[in-house]
């Protein structure tokens, strides 16, 4: 009797945890189609080579975050040459692949006064796919304040996405600081363009 009972927990269990996967990556199939018909630098016919790694829930890690009070403004450089103005907001400590890693969450100082953008963070970031299956300069995740919870900030990598500058030239986008390249493999999120040239 008692391990029937079990089996059907189990088998419960099972269930339960396929039906919250499947939800997962249909949200991600979602999120990245509005990406994709959304596209501000991508137009139409191009919007074909606009790929992503397969949908893993493996790549949505919750990581303890850390605020870093009163980070002082820097410059960031960027492709052009240029720089933008950010601070380090904080940091979130996270394990992947069994290797614990952690990446510095950035402020703009452009973005702050903007109503609309006042609560925008920044996770620019590089990993052993750059150059390789992702873009060349590595990705960005958008987070905002509203995101963390009790010290707590989940980071969704399925949501990397490639700057402007992945696309066309003439764009000023930041490099990720050598801070935050992580030392694993992150086959999640946005790949590279993959229009012919």
């Amino acid at each position: 009797m008692r391990t029937a009972i079990l089996s059907v927990i189990s088998a419960l269990l099972f269930h339960t945890a396929i039906a919250q996967h499947k939800g997962y990556t249909d949200s991600i199939k979602v999120y990245q189609q509005k990406y994709i018909d959304s596209h501000e630098v991508v137009k139409a016919a191009d919007k074909q080579y606009i790929r992503f790694y397969n949908i893993s829930k493996a790549y949505c890690v919750t990581g303890q975050f850390e605020y870093i009070a009163n980070g002082e403004w820097f410059n960031m450089p960027t492709t052009t040459g240029k720089s933008q103005v950010f601070r380090k907001y904080g940091k979130v400590t996270f394990r992947i692949h069994d290797t614990t890693a952690h990446l510095f969450v950035y402020q703009s100082q452009s973005l702050i006064n903007m109503p609309k953008y006042k609560d925008y963070l920044f996770i620019p970031f590089t990993d052993l796919t750059t150059g390789a299956g992702s873009y060349d300069n590595g990705r960005y995740i958008d987070v905002t304040t509203g995101d963390i919870h009790q010290n707590r900030l989940i980071v969704d990598f399925n949501k990397a996405y490639n700057p402007y500058c992945a696309y066309l030239s003439g764009f000023s986008c930041p490099l990720p600081p050598a801070e935050n390249a992580l030392p694993v493999t992150i086959a999640a999120g946005e790949m590279k363009f993959s229009k012919p040239h």
